[in-house]
């Protein structure tokens, strides 16, 4: 069986989201990057799961849920995600 490249990372994205489920929630005695993690994992579980049954997701959602996670946890994953994708151009 062929594995493509966006199935494997998919299924990292999907893998650290189950080791880091009992970090999701707004407990103030977490580590930060911890809870970050487990958070951005959250957010874009299901189209991990969709590129894993070999779908296609609307990357557009995908931004505007890093953008919610940012407001949520004052991170910036919806910016720097716009940062390297532009200096990869």
């Amino acid at each position: 069986m062929a594995v493509t490249q966006e199935q494997v990372l998919a299924f990292a994205i999907y893998e650290i989201r189950l080791l880091l489920a009992h970090h999701l929630g707004s407990g103030e005695s977490q580590d930060p990057a911890t809870q970050a993690a487990a958070h951005l994992a959250y957010a874009l579980h299901n189209q991990a799961a969709t590129v894993l049954q070999g779908g296609q997701f609307n990357p557009e959602q995908a931004t505007l849920a890093l953008g919610a996670l940012d407001q949520m946890l004052a991170t910036s994953f919806q910016p720097r995600l716009f940062q390297a994708v532009r200096d990869d151009v």
